[in-house]
């Protein structure tokens, strides 16, 4: 009956393509995170992309195409997963700086799906800080990426939007259905289906 008590959630897809138009030679870390109740039982948790410069057509989008395959099991929906994605490139002094913390959940329905996930930037509580930063080269980042994914704390920290991230991913799950969730949308779930649908197969 063990196998009745849980489900699985098996999301692949890819870190497509950036947009921050300010700058240049990007790459991005990502990790999921995910409440108590769930493991991961194959693919990876984290990972770094490529650097990559922006195009050079009037989008300057950065392409990565880094590909995502990860899958979780879990025993209840509580702390579903998330993608916390942070970008990274380096400043005029040649200094390793923070671009761009982001975050997402894994979709929800299964499916291919796309999100352009806003990025954001801490920022120095002070003028004196932010000017101090600069001079050293040393610009205000988290410690563990992961808390852009949690509530707490999170309003005492000052940001300001820089970029953007798209995401796709391909979601399957398993035994949900099972457990008495219902994972389809409801435009898909109700669809109607013509009876004569196919019947004039071969008819001119």
């Amino acid at each position: 009956m063990a196998s009745t008590s849980v489900f699985l959630l098996m999301a692949g897809g890819q870190i497509e393509t950036a947009e921050f138009p300010e700058f240049d030679d990007i790459y991005c870390k990502y990790c999921f995170t995910y409440g108590p109740d769930w493991i991961i039982t194959s693919g990876l948790e984290e990972g770094i992309t490529q650097i990559t410069k922006k195009s050079q057509d009037e989008r300057q989008h950065f392409v990565w195409n880094f590909p995502l395959d990860v899958t979780f099991k879990s025993t209840n929906p509580y702390g579903w997963p998330q993608l916390v994605i942070h970008a990274y490139g380096i400043d005029m002094f040649g200094t390793e700086v923070v671009r761009g913390y982001g975050v997402c959940h894994v979709p929800i329905i299964p499916g291919r799906h796309k999100q352009r996930v806003p990025m954001f930037v801490p920022e120095s509580s002070s003028q004196l800080q932010k000017f101090t930063s600069w001079i050293l080269g040393r610009r205000p980042e988290y410690v563990d990426p992961r808390v852009v994914a949690q509530g707490e704390g999170r309003e005492v920290t000052r940001v300001r939007s820089q970029g953007f991230v798209t995401v796709s991913f391909n979601i399957v799950m398993k035994d949900m259905k099972k457990l008495g969730y219902d994972v389809l949308p409801s435009d898909v779930a109700s669809v109607n289906v013509p009876e004569n649908l196919g019947a004039t197969t071969g008819q001119d």
